[in-house]
């Protein structure tokens, strides 16, 4: 196993955003033995970690890389700058997917095999590229085709998804909206409303009980998900709150995060994946 990492470059200025402080890094842990164990190459997933646009949770980067590392799927690990308005961060995530998939040679990736996964506020991020791969928003300022920058799938743990002020998670969507708090952009935030026929098929888990991030994102997001047809698969478990990460061990930080009926995600989402 290899491990690079790599400062993505973006032109800030032609999306009309500042480049201030923008830094975005991914972490790129990859294999180069598939030809010599003789199999398909490698599927890759795009780490986003949470943090409420405000930080990149630790919590939700390298442990999950490493637990789908060891079923062969490489994986990539974006740090995106937080703090900035939209479409900053879906810029840099865009930028992520286009380097990945320019790299499927060096990397040993399958470049029609390509996952974006996000946790929490990483999930609004997910989503959004998710949904915007084929917008001006994002294939303008990166000088790109659309199908550079599509993904595969999306795998949302726990996802701010909606902008509704009632459902969502507040602080999420002000760092997005800036000062201005423009409504039609809070509006255009709502990934729920972006859902498309060119939406990628979809992986979701959430908690019922999640006081950070209703629920409500999630059973909203499928039920754009499946009226415009879109294959998903998603889980609901009753307990355990949220930022669960991987749910033991490896990711606890305190009792409640111990969560053994809402780990089975973790295996969930790996089969899920290995499907594609």
């Amino acid at each position: 196993m290899l491990k690079e990492t790599i400062e993505l470059k973006v032109d800030y200025e032609k999306a009309g955003v500042s480049s201030e402080g923008c830094k975005p890094v991914l972490d790129c842990y990859y294999s180069t033995l598939t030809e010599e164990i003789g199999r398909k190459k490698h599927r890759a997933m795009i780490i986003c970690p949470g943090g409420g646009y405000d930080y990149c949770s630790e919590r939700e980067a390298e442990p999950i890389a490493f637990r789908f590392i060891a079923y062969g799927i490489s994986c990539f690990v974006l740090r995106y700058t937080c703090q900035r308005m939209f479409p900053t961060d879906a810029l840099e995530c865009a930028a992520a997917i286009k380097y990945v998939r320019d790299n499927a040679e060096k990397f040993d990736i399958d470049p029609d095999k390509i996952i974006v996964a996000g946790f929490s506020a990483g999930g609004h991020l997910a989503a959004t590229v998710s949904n915007l791969w084929q917008s001006e928003i994002l294939t303008k300022p990166l000088g790109c085709k659309p199908e550079d920058i599509k993904v595969n799938g999306s795998l949302l743990s726990y996802a701010v998804l909606t902008s509704d002020p009632e459902y969502t998670h507040e602080g999420s969507i002000l760092n997005l909206i800036g000062e201005k708090r423009d409504p039609e952009l809070r509006k255009f935030l709502a990934m729920e409303d972006r859902v498309s026929e060119s939406t990628p098929p979809t992986f979701l888990w959430h908690c019922a009980d999640d006081g950070c991030v209703r629920v409500e994102n999630s059973l909203f997001y499928m039920t754009s998900l499946s009226k415009n047809h879109i294959p998903f698969e998603a889980h609901i478990y009753e307990h355990g709150g949220h930022g669960l990460a991987l749910c033991d061990d490896t990711t606890a930080t305190w009792e409640g995060h111990y969560q053994p009926v809402a780990a089975k995600w973790v295996d969930s989402a790996i089969a899920w994946v290995l499907r594609l």
